[in-house]
């Protein structure tokens, strides 16, 4: 829809009074990469890593990279599951 004019939201032609720019340099959030290198970069190891965003396929996938490839004892909660932090 680049150049688009109007767009249809809710079955009404809606006029685009916008202008969207992209900043490549920004991120909302790291991929796992990202992550691994953020958590390889930490002074001391973590006690404990929670990966707790993402669906549960790919939070598993990250969860066994933390702990085979850093050696970091990490987990991936299911869904309204409490931890005791001590």
């Amino acid at each position: 829809m680049h150049g688009a004019k109007q767009v249809k939201i809710h079955g009404a032609q809606v006029p685009i009074e916008a202008e969207v720019i992209q900043l490549d340099i920004f991120s909302a959030h790291a991929d796992q990469a990202g992550i691994l290198a953020w958590l390889r970069a930490c002074e001391s190891p973590p006690r404990r890593v929670f990966v707790t965003h993402g669906e549960a396929v790919p939070a598993d996938t990250l969860r066994r990279l933390v702990q085979d490839e850093l050696g970091f004892p990490a987990h991936a909660p299911e869904y309204r599951e409490s931890v005791e932090l001590a």
